[in-house]
């Protein structure tokens, strides 16, 4: 685009961690949050006197503009009732890249906003948020006046969901019906070095029941390569998904994102074996683990994938969760989202890969 004489702006994590590298292929580029920058480099840009960087303070919540959604492509997407509540984290889990951008702080927009959007919506809703739950006095504030718009909605939270048994209650009444929960690893040493330490000792078999009671679906994210992995990983992690019925999963390769403490510690390290930026994208091992070589790494996460997505496994599941999902919620979700995975890592390799892993 450069080469036809076009302006070329940048934004998101890469860019705005990596700025001296991404302004060698951009005319400007947006570090951190878009809303106060992009109208800054637009007007800019039409008086002719665009700057190479753009930093704004963190947007304040309470003054964004409702979204015109007429402009929306909804043949485009699975879902297109998506917003926002919350944004961004406060913890510091080291391979984490959402919380340094947004500085290590949580935002909440007015729950009054929030609800005058969700009443322009369909009944379906899709949060957007990095941790919906971080907040629990907000969060309870936000569902207990959710449950008369009875809708049924989906998001991201973290495992301590599960132990306030008031925001669970809360929660599955405003019609929560699936979650993404960050549980990581089982191993309490790899939860520590990671500074995941919001998950330690916490029993995620009773979280994920506790859960289910509830009518609610989790999708189980766990990631592979701490320095405390071996390659029996797998096959307990795997165990424990059968057990638990974890409804879906993304299992990915620890990946060491720029902006991260952990890119830092194994840069300084010299353990990054791979500059490639378009590798650093879960499905490739760039760095050298400690007690498995990257091979192992990578097919041992494939056969993990490749087991867990298997017809039968599917089947399996979702005939166990006839008994604690609503109908509408395995047909229009789980069981979609379930062939999807497949059909997406089985694009990717990872079915063919995995069957060079012996467990």
């Amino acid at each position: 685009f450069r080469a036809q004489g076009k302006t070329v702006f940048f934004g998101g994590y890469h860019p705005s961690f990596m700025k001296e590298v991404a302004i060698r292929h951009a005319d400007s580029i947006c570090l951190g949050e878009a809303e106060l920058n992009i109208p800054r480099m637009i007007e800019d840009y039409r008086a002719d006197r665009l700057e190479p960087f753009y930093k704004s303070e963190l947007v304040n919540l309470d003054s964004l503009p409702a979204l015109n959604r007429s402009l929306i492509n909804k043949k485009a997407y699975f879902i297109t009732n998506v917003l926002q509540a919350t944004r961004g984290c406060h913890h510091r889990c080291t391979f984490c890249s959402v919380a340094p951008f947004n500085e290590y702080t949580l935002r909440n927009r007015p729950i009054g906003k929030v609800l005058e959007e969700l009443k322009s919506m369909g009944r379906y809703i899709l949060f957007m948020d990095d941790n919906l739950t971080l907040n629990r006095e907000y969060a309870k504030e936000l569902f207990t006046q959710m449950i008369p718009l009875k809708k049924k909605w989906f998001s991201q939270c973290g495992v301590g969901l599960a132990e306030d048994d008031e925001l669970l209650h809360l929660a599955a009444k405003s019609g929560c019906r699936g979650l993404f929960i960050g549980f990581e690893s089982l191993s309490q040493q790899s939860l520590s070095t990671w500074k995941k330490h919001c998950n330690r000792r916490k029993d995620y078999l009773d979280v994920v029941h506790k859960l289910h009671k509830k009518g609610i679906a989790i999708c189980a994210a766990f990631v592979f390569g701490c320095d405390e992995d071996n390659r029996d990983v797998f096959a307990t992690t795997l165990d424990f998904l059968l057990e638990a019925n974890a409804d879906s999963i993304q299992s990915t390769r620890l990946t060491p994102f720029p902006g991260t403490p952990l890119f830092d510690q194994m840069q300084k390290e010299g353990r990054l074996i791979d500059n490639d930026w378009s590798h650093y994208d879960f499905f490739h091992v760039v760095y050298e683990p400690k007690n498995m070589d990257k091979e192992t790494l990578h097919s041992g996460t494939a056969w993990l994938q490749k087991e867990f997505y298997s017809y039968k496994n599917i089947a399996r599941r979702v005939s166990r969760a006839i008994k604690y999902l609503d109908s509408d919620i395995l047909l229009k979700v789980v069981i979609p989202v379930n062939l999807g995975y497949r059909f997406k890592l089985s694009r990717y390799g990872a079915f063919e890969l995995g069957r060079c892993f012996q467990p």
